[in-house]
């Protein structure tokens, strides 16, 4: 599959978004904050870094993995996944409908191209971390990336999960944590105060990086450095703004879950395709 260049992935996040944008303006339900500040992580990932990716061969042995841990957010996967030819991009009009093959937390026994179920925070980081070790014993050469949220690192088995990453060296496993700075209910500092995520990881033996999550640039060589790195896993901690890309929605928390009435989706539109 031919990888994006960087105007291309830029283009392709805007896109993306609108595809976001459009799905849960539809539902009426379904999480566009969250969804918006992950989007040039997981645009990136798909169209630029993760290979041997056949849609028609979903389950191919060697091929890269993701989860999206903060599987609230999985309107951003379904997205990418349908641009790729996974699935017929009809059917993002379907998201959380009854029976749809896209549901509001991702089911990987339904959705073509998941490589798992997500939803219980901090679970998909874990499922990943199993992949990953997978792929070490079978040596076949695979690499896997999960996105956590700033807030869902507040969950225990996150940090069972690192330290069982770096007991076995798992330098094919990369984490990024989406640092957009809110959760439904606050802040995360007045949730639980997260203080230093990056020393957190380091503590914990990983190899850690800080980017901006909005610069794919950035997300391309924190990618490079970590494949380069052996030994340990990697934790790229990327700062982001919640709802980026449509000003009224930026770092607004009432965005983590809200869908866009018929005068928001129109006014939020018209700032994506400008």
């Amino acid at each position: 599959m031919p990888k994006s260049s960087v105007a291309e992935l830029y283009k392709l996040a805007r896109d993306i978004r609108i595809d976001i944008l459009d799905m849960v303006y539809k539902a009426q339900s379904g999480h566009i904050g969250g969804s918006f500040s992950s989007t040039e992580i997981v645009t990136t990932l798909y169209f630029s870094e993760m290979q041997n990716l056949d849609p028609k061969d979903p389950r191919k042995a060697n091929r890269d993995r993701f989860v999206l841990s903060k599987g609230h957010a999985c309107p951003v996967w379904y997205a990418c996944l349908s641009r790729l030819g996974y699935f017929e991009p009809e059917h993002l009009g379907s998201l959380r409908q009854i029976n749809s093959i896209l549901q509001g937390h991702p089911d990987m026994k339904s959705t073509p191209g998941l490589d798992s179920t997500a939803g219980s925070l901090g679970h998909g980081c874990a499922a990943a971390t199993g992949m990953a070790l997978e792929g070490l014993m079978t040596g076949d050469g695979r690499r896997v990336y999960s996105v956590l949220g700033d807030g869902e690192i507040n969950e225990g088995v996150v940090w069972e999960t690192a330290m069982a990453a770096a007991k076995y060296h798992l330098d094919n496993l990369v984490f990024f944590v989406d640092k957009n700075n809110l959760q439904m209910d606050g802040t995360s500092d007045e949730i639980m105060p997260l203080l230093s995520i990056e020393d957190k990881f380091s503590s914990f033996g990983w190899h850690v990086l800080t980017i901006d999550g909005h610069d794919i640039e950035q997300i391309q060589a924190a990618l490079k450095a970590s494949r380069n790195h052996k030994g340990q896993p990697t934790c790229i901690v990327a700062n982001t703004v919640k709802g980026k890309g449509v000003s009224f929605m930026e770092n607004v928390r009432n965005w983590h879950g809200k869908a866009p009435s018929t005068e928001e989706y129109e006014a939020a539109r018209a700032e994506l395709v400008a």
